[in-house]
């Protein structure tokens, strides 16, 4: 990483920090088909702490277990610093994951990050990165995040994990961010704890990222929010769906306990929703479902009764009508990739 250059002439609203103090070091492992945008919103904050700070408080190294460039899930290449080396103890390692995160979470990586977390390095991983850490142990018994979309495999395969839904955690030594902007989110905690919450708010600011999320907010929308169905009662059912996966509730129940009769239930799900309360459940399953087959090595079997279906032939039929294709060749098709 290039140094300041001290001919550069102040940036507006420059902090200045005060100096003497070594700069601090990020050593990021980029996995392949690791995701571009996670990567840029953890590594942009630090450089922009430097520009408004006028001196190095940050540097950082980029590392893969190929040691010469690392392929993005968007198919750029990024030329790395080198392969797996020995960190030193106040460097903090982020584990960059992206796509098939399980096949990337390789003998060479988990050796390496299993030896750095006995030396007592602060490890960290930034969207499914989260998945490698778990695999090697080093979130047992532990809190941590993932994205929303691998959050289902997640919970089934590391359950010695607290699974926390928020955009980014810290547990001690440990950090996971759910990946895409709750990296911004991550890297200004650290900003504010190590320099200071106006050199963070600065950079923020730089990034025009105008409300800074804490370790308490939610990665996703409320279900009504994202739909844009803004009824307390129908936001009650939705809520009541969600969780009550493996063993749904009727249509006739969900509309007694929001006080709703069935008609009123249907024409609020017709009205916000445009399909029936029974065909958003069932696509809600349908979504859980391919998540675990997707992501888990569960079988066909428990991953229909994990997501309330009593058989595998009525599994298979309605994930054919919804999918295209059976539950057995989505993951054939999957493995195969």
């Amino acid at each position: 990483m290039p140094d300041l250059d001290p001919a550069t002439p102040p940036v507006p609203g420059q902090i200045t920090a005060p100096s003497g103090a070594q700069a601090l070091r990020y050593v990021f492992l980029l996995l392949d088909r690791f995701t571009m945008v996670s990567f840029a919103a953890a590594i942009e904050p630090l450089r922009l702490a430097n520009r408004l700070a006028g001196r190095e408080l940050y540097q950082w190294r980029l590392i893969g277990e190929q040691g010469e460039t690392a392929l993005c899930s968007n198919g750029a290449r990024i030329l790395l610093d080198g392969p797996l080396f020995e960190t030193r103890r106040d460097d903090t390692v982020l584990v960059c994951g992206g796509l098939d995160v399980a096949r990337a979470a390789t003998r060479p990586v988990l050796a390496w990050l299993r030896r750095e977390a006995r030396r007592g390095t602060r490890i960290g991983a930034l969207c499914t990165g989260a998945w490698v850490l778990a695999e090697a142990g080093l979130l047992d018994g532990r809190r941590a995040t993932i994205h929303w979309e691998n959050q289902d495999g997640f919970a089934e395969k590391f359950p010695d994990v607290t699974l926390i839904r928020t955009v980014f955690v810290e547990d001690g030594s440990r950090l996971t961010a759910a990946g895409g902007t709750a990296a911004i989110d991550l890297m200004l905690r650290q900003i504010a704890r190590d320099h200071g919450a106006e050199l963070a708010g600065r950079v923020a600011d730089q990034m025009i990222h105008t409300a800074i999320r804490s370790e308490e907010d939610q990665q996703r929308l409320s279900s009504p929010t994202r739909m844009g169905a803004r009824h307390p009662r129908l936001a009650q059912v939705l809520a009541r769906m969600e969780a009550n996966i493996e063993e749904p509730v009727s249509p006739a129940r969900l509309a007694a306990e929001a006080g709703l009769s069935p008609r009123q239930l249907e024409r609020l799900f017709a009205r916000y929703l445009g399909r029936s309360p029974k065909r958003y459940y069932m696509e809600l399953r349908l979504e859980r479902a391919r998540h675990l087959l997707l992501q888990t090595g569960m079988s066909v079997m428990e991953i229909a009764l994990a997501c309330g279906f009593a058989s595998t032939a009525h599994f298979s039929k309605c994930y054919r009508a919804t999918y295209g294709c059976t539950p057995y060749r989505e993951r054939g098709a999957a493995g195969a990739g």
